[in-house]
């Protein structure tokens, strides 16, 4: 009787290929250096990359709920979303305004980013990056609005912070998370707590 035999990757790839996906990877480390306007519990700066980390792990816990959606792709747009960033860095929301080119600069830093990758992954990336800056499929919007989601979450653990602060998020992306019973559904809990440190700040400010 005999085993099937199980199928595993190529051995080896061609060394121009491997080369361009290794370079790649170590320039997309910059995200790691790539600060936000938020910061870890303890009060260190969080970086752009913990937030994409956190963010496709989010998306993976809620995988029984979310039949229906491609999670492979939904964790894809997760990894990617931010990766411009690594060259241009993260501008906080409450400073972005109309008309100010982000979408366009940070797409142009992720082509750069991708320019030394064989053609068929750059095109792959710059398609997922496409989607879901153009929240074109269910898989990009619920991308968005756990982006959200994931952001206040990650508010609600730092050092304390101003009653302004926390206002602010009380309206942050709204557009996004009520686009999907299950995400309205975290926006409830997660605004209930939101509104909580808002009273908390202003006491403490007396």
């Amino acid at each position: 009787m005999t085993q099937d035999v199980p199928k595993f990757p190529a051995d080896t790839m061609a060394p121009q290929r491997l080369a361009g996906i290794l370079t790649f990877l170590q320039e997309a480390e910059r995200l790691k250096d790539t600060i936000r306007s938020g910061s870890t519990r303890k009060g260190r700066p969080e970086s752009t990359a913990e937030h994409s980390w956190r963010l496709a792990l989010m998306v993976l816990l809620f995988e029984k709920e979310l039949d229906g959606i491609d999670l492979l792709k939904l964790v894809k747009l997760c990894v990617v979303h931010d990766l411009g960033e690594a060259i241009s860095g993260d501008i906080p929301a409450p400073l972005q305004q109309d008309g100010d080119d982000r979408e366009a600069r940070e797409r142009q830093d992720f082509q750069t980013l991708c320019n030394g990758l064989p053609e068929d992954i750059s095109e792959d990336l710059l398609s997922l990056w496409d989607e879901y800056a153009g929240a074109a499929t269910a898989e990009a919007r619920l991308a968005k609005a756990f982006d959200k989601l994931e952001t206040i979450l990650q508010h609600h653990l730092m050092p304390p912070q101003s009653a302004e602060f926390h206002a602010f998020n009380l309206t942050y992306g709204t557009s996004r998370t009520e686009q999907f019973p299950l995400t309205r559904q975290i926006r409830e809990i997660v605004d209930a707590r939101t509104r909580a440190l808002v009273s908390e700040a202003q006491d403490r400010n007396g």
